[in-house]
C-alpha cells in the first residue's frame, strides 16, 4: 500500500515537472507585443532556464545525499512554483530573465532526484509510465495557457494558474514526505545488466559513451526545439492563429504522453534498442511530413506523429544504460546523460531560434530533421559499439 501511494505521489511530481516546460513557447507570441520580443529574446530565456537546470542536475547528487529525494522534490516544487508566480507579475523582460534562474534550478534538481529514486526503487516498466506523466504536465501547460489567453487576453493569468497548481502539488509532497523512507532499495527487481567496469573507472572512457551523450543532447534539441518554436512556425509559416497553434503544440506533447504510456506495455514485447530505433524512425517520418506546405491539418498531424515517435527514446535510453555500460557505472551515467540532454536544450534548441530569426521560421522542419537524422546515426553507432562485447 505504501508503494502504491508513493508511486501516486511520484506521478504527481512528474506532472509538476512537466507543467512549466512547454508554456514558454506558447506564451512567447502573446508576450512579444507587450515587450517587443524577438525570437532571440525567447532563446535567451530558454538558455537561462535550461542552463540553470544543467547546473542543478550535475550538483544534485551531493544535495540528494544530504537531504534525500523526497525533500529535494518538495523544495524544488516550491521553488518552481514561486518562480512561475514571479513571472506572472514580471513588469519587464529583465524580470522574466531573473525568474528564469530559480525556475531552471528547481527543475533540474527535481528531475535528477526523481529519476535516480525510480531507478533505485522501482521496476523498469515504471520509467515509461512515469515519464508519460511528465507529458501530462507538458500537455496541460499549453492548454492552461491557451485558455487563459482566450478568456482573459493575458498570458500572465496562465502563469499564475500553473503556479497555484504547483503550490498545491507542493503541499501534497510535504504531507507525504515520510513515505519516501519506507520503500526499500531492494524493491526494484533484478532487470539485467553486467559488471562491465570497475567502480573507479572513468565513465567517460567507456566504449560508446560519447555517442550516448550525443543521442541525449540531440533528442532534447529536437523535442524542445519543436515545443519552443513550433508555435511560432505554425503562426508565421502556416498561417495559424496563436490559439490554434497552441492547440497543436499541446497535441504534440500529448503524443509524447500517450506514446510513453503505450510504450510501457509495448516494452514487454520489444527491447529497448527496438523501441529507440522505431521511435526515431517514426519521428523522422513526421518531420518529413512537416516539410509539406499547403495543408494546415497535415502540419498538425505531423507534430503528433513526431511526438509519438520521440516518446520512447528518452526513457529507453536511461533504462538501457546498465546493460550497455554495467551496473557499477549506470547511476553516474544516467546523471551524465540527463546533463547532456539539458545541454542539448541549453545550446542547440536556442541556437535554432537564432538561426530561424536570421533566416526564416519556415526552415524549422528542415533544421529539426537534420538533428533527428544525426541522432539516429549516433544511436546506431552506440548500438554497434555496445552489442555483443
Amino acid at each position: 500500500m505504501i508503494i502504491i501511494l508513493l508511486l501516486l505521489v511520484i506521478y504527481l511530481a512528474f506532472i509538476s515537472l512537466g507543467l512549466p516546460d512547454s508554456v514558454l513557447g506558447v506564451s512567447l507570441p502573446a508576450m512579444s507585443p507587450e515587450w517587443l520580443l524577438s525570437l532571440s529574446d525567447g532563446s535567451l530565456v530558454s538558455a537561462v532556464i535550461v542552463g540553470c537546470t544543467v547546473i542543478s542536475s550535475f550538483a544534485s547528487g551531493h544535495i540528494i545525499k544530504k537531504l534525500g529525494a523526497g525533500r529535494i522534490t518538495f523544495i524544488s516544487c516550491v521553488i518552481t512554483a514561486s518562480a512561475l508566480l514571479g513571472i506572472s507579475w514580471a513588469p519587464a523582460y529583465g524580470w522574466l530573465l531573473a525568474f528564469a534562474v530559480p525556475l531552471g534550478l528547481g527543475a533540474g534538481a527535481v528531475d535528477a532526484a526523481l529519476n535516480n529514486y525510480v531507478a533505485l526503487h522501482f521496476k523498469a516498466k515504471h520509467m515509461n509510465w512515469l515519464h508519460s506523466f511528465w507529458g501530462v504536465g507538458a500537455t496541460l501547460g499549453p492548454i492552461i495557457m491557451t485558455f487563459s489567453i482566450t478568456q482573459t487576453d493575458s498570458w500572465r493569468a496562465g502563469y499564475r494558474s500553473i503556479a497555484l497548481i504547483q503550490f498545491g502539488l507542493s503541499l501534497i509532497l510535504f504531507l507525504t514526505l515520510p513515505l519516501w523512507k519506507k520503500v526499500p532499495a531492494t524493491h526494484r527487481e533484478d532487470e539485467g545488466g553486467t559488471e562491465k567496469t570497475k567502480s573507479k573507472e572513468n565513465p567517460f572512457r567507456l566504449k560508446g559513451v560519447n555517442y550516448a551523450f550525443a543521442v541525449m543532447a540531440l533528442y532534447c534539441a529536437v523535442e524542445a526545439g519543436l515545443g519552443l518554436w513550433g508555435s511560432s512556425f505554425l503562426v508565421r509559416s502556416r498561417g495559424f492563429s496563436i490559439e490554434r497553434a497552441a492547440f497543436w503544440i499541446a497535441l504534440y506533447y500529448g503524443g509524447i504522453t500517450a506514446g510513453r504510456f503505450v510504450s510501457g506495455f509495448i516494452s514487454i514485447r520489444f527491447n529497448n534498442v527496438q523501441m529507440i530505433r522505431g521511435g526515431m524512425l517514426l519521428a523522422i517520418g513526421g518531420l518529413v511530413l512537416l516539410l509539406v506546405p499547403g495543408i494546415s491539418f497535415l502540419s498538425g498531424l505531423a507534430l503528433v506523429l513526431i511526438g509519438l515517435g520521440l516518446a520512447p527514446v528518452f526513457p529507453s535510453m536511461l533504462h538501457e544504460t546498465p546493460v550497455r555500460f554495467g551496473r557499477n557505472s549506470s547511476q553516474i551515467l544516467v546523471g551524465y546523460q540527463m546533463g547532456f540532454a539539458y545541454l542539448g536544450n541549453t545550446f542547440l534548441s536556442p541556437l535554432a531560434g537564432v538561426f530561424l530569426q536570421y533566416t526564416s521560421a519556415s526552415l524549422l522542419p528542415g533544421a529539426m530533421l537534420l538533428l533527428a537524422v544525426s541522432m539516429l546515426f549516433c544511436s546506431e553507432r552506440l548500438i554497434a559499439l555496445t552489442t555483443h562485447e
